[in-house]
């Protein structure tokens, strides 16, 4: 039996006078390869008074424009969804013969297809030496892949950090610190670097507290859990976008949503818009509800 949850999030920007608002961008909507089951989706949107347009943008995510008509001293977004956390296994896929071992080649009309997602950002002494430490010899790309992520999550503690924007790979790499984007766009990198095309993930992360506890290793959260959370897709012949996420050091499975996917980190961002000159106070909080659960099943997939 499977766990059908609720997620309400709330995002709110408060202005110390009437301010005239330019079209906002919201990316907020889960994405057309999300393989959650999202039974039910509501988007709200304060003031009233405006028009919206959902498109869908170059990578194929879903984006509402939003036009507003009036001055406004408060814009909020609600969204609200229903998704059934029915246990998938992160492994349930094959790999062409030819990218079955690390390190592998695109065949070329691929490549083309993929140019975007194999931009690499010039690499500083810091990424230089973390990727001369990576093993060059023939590996299982799956163990590879796992591998990697598994040692980025060692090597990067996880911090909050509410300034916008990212850190420099060499920042997070010096610091040994970042918050989930910040690591997300760290691996996307070092994927990249390695000859593997990789995108940045904007969405929701959902964690269930687990029914009995662990006799033999950590738990998990001790009570149900949902936030916006960053992590990285890799494009494997054969088995298309694979989810990892480096802040935990797993692949992603049924708790993680997309929202959007992006060759580069600062087209993701949940909402971009501007607006009149102004003091603004910005407000957020995120819950997730069971609705009419049944056991949360905390055996490995099938």
């Amino acid at each position: 039996m499977t766990v059908r949850v609720a997620i309400h999030h709330q995002t709110e920007y408060r202005f110390d006078r009437l301010v005239a608002l330019g079209p906002h961008i919201l990316r907020l909507r889960p994405a057309p390869h999300c393989r959650t089951p999202i039974l039910s989706y509501a988007l709200k949107i304060q003031p009233e008074d405006y028009f919206i347009n959902w498109q869908q943008d170059p990578f194929g995510n879903f984006q509402a424009r939003v036009v507003f008509t009036d001055r406004t001293r408060l814009l909020r977004i609600d969204v609200d969804l229903v998704a059934d956390m029915a246990v998938i296994n992160p492994f349930d896929f094959f790999v062409e013969d030819s990218a079955e071992h690390w390190p592998f080649e695109y065949e070329a009309k691929l490549r083309h297809d993929l140019v975007l997602y194999l931009e690499r950002e010039d690499a500083g002494p810091e990424l230089l030496n973390w990727l001369a430490q990576v093993p060059r010899e023939r590996t299982n790309t799956i163990e590879f892949l796992v591998a990697l992520n598994g040692r980025l999550q060692q090597a990067i503690r996880y911090q909050q950090r509410m300034e916008p924007g990212f850190q420099s790979c060499e920042t997070t790499l010096a610091q040994a610190s970042g918050s989930c984007r910040d690591t997300a766009w760290l691996l996307v990198q070092v994927l990249r670097h390695l000859g593997v095309a990789a995108r940045f993930v904007s969405g929701y992360l959902i964690q269930l507290a687990a029914d009995v506890q662990s006799v033999d290793g950590p738990s998990g959260p001790a009570q149900d859990f949902t936030d916006l959370h960053a992590w990285v897709e890799a494009y494997l012949p054969g088995a298309g976008w694979i989810g990892l996420d480096p802040t935990s050091g797993m692949f992603a499975g049924e708790g993680h949503i997309p929202l959007f996917c992006t060759p580069d980190a600062g087209s993701a961002a949940p909402v971009s818009g501007s607006g009149d000159a102004c003091e603004t106070g910005f407000y957020y909080h995120n819950r997730v509800t069971r609705l009419g659960e049944g056991a949360h099943d905390t055996r490995p997939g099938s």
